[in-house]
């Protein structure tokens, strides 16, 4: 809960900065008509962009969703097995520096548990999960460059059940679902390789540590 509290303030804290960055008082001039130097880039970034529809696929690593699955007493886990995250994005760039939309995130995870005392294999917990999430992005470069470092903040919820199996198919422990808030923040580079479109690095925490992709503007 404080988590999804704090992300949220965060969240809206960025939505504001940037409502302040390209509005506010004056209409970005000081008291005598004059342009404010620190906001002079910003207009010229204005005059020369376009809105754009920006598409996402990329993959991410590792899959921290196996902290959803729970620890059990007189167990300890054995090595994780997961897929993905798989990322997708759809974000509406409404700014040079800003833009806005919905992330998904699907992956896998399963782990064994086994038993302190006699070392073997009771029982096996997985975990598919579908994450959506808003997502925020603001970009620290104009549109037009190269390479371009961003903040990504992005709050949501998991859609998936924990299960625990024993071997014969049956349940082993109790059905929880875990928490329903999915986060991701993170710190990232876009390479844009053409006018259309290019790659994306990143770094950060919440469904994935590291992840890579494309990105594709419409």
């Amino acid at each position: 809960m404080r988590k999804g509290l704090l992300l949220g303030i965060i969240l809206v804290a960025c939505i504001y900065e940037s409502n302040a960055q390209y509005g506010g008082g004056y209409g970005g001039y000081g008291r005598y008509g004059r342009p404010r130097p620190y906001r002079q880039q910003q207009f010229r970034e204005m005059e020369n962009f376009k809105p754009s529809l920006d598409v996402s696929i990329g993959y991410g690593f590792p899959n921290l969703d196996k902290y959803l699955l729970n620890d059990f007493y007189g167990y300890h886990s054995g090595s994780t097995t997961q897929t993905g995250p798989i990322i997708t994005s759809l974000d509406y760039h409404f700014a040079p520096r800003m833009a806005i939309g919905v992330m998904v995130n699907y992956g896998k995870v399963s782990r064994p548990y086994i038993d302190y005392n006699s070392g073997q294999q009771d029982f096996t917990g997985s975990l598919t999960n579908t994450a959506v999430l808003l997502n925020f992005t603001r970009y620290m470069g104009g549109a037009s460059q190269k390479v371009v470092p961003y903040t990504r903040t992005a709050i949501g919820f998991n859609t998936g059940e924990a299960k625990y199996l024993a071997p014969d198919g049956n349940k082993a422990a109790s059905t929880d679902d875990g928490t329903t808030l999915a986060y991701q923040i993170g710190l990232g580079v876009q390479i844009n390789a053409t006018k259309n479109g290019g790659f994306f690095i990143e770094a950060g925490y919440g469904k994935y540590i590291v992840a890579g992709g494309v990105k594709l503007k419409f």
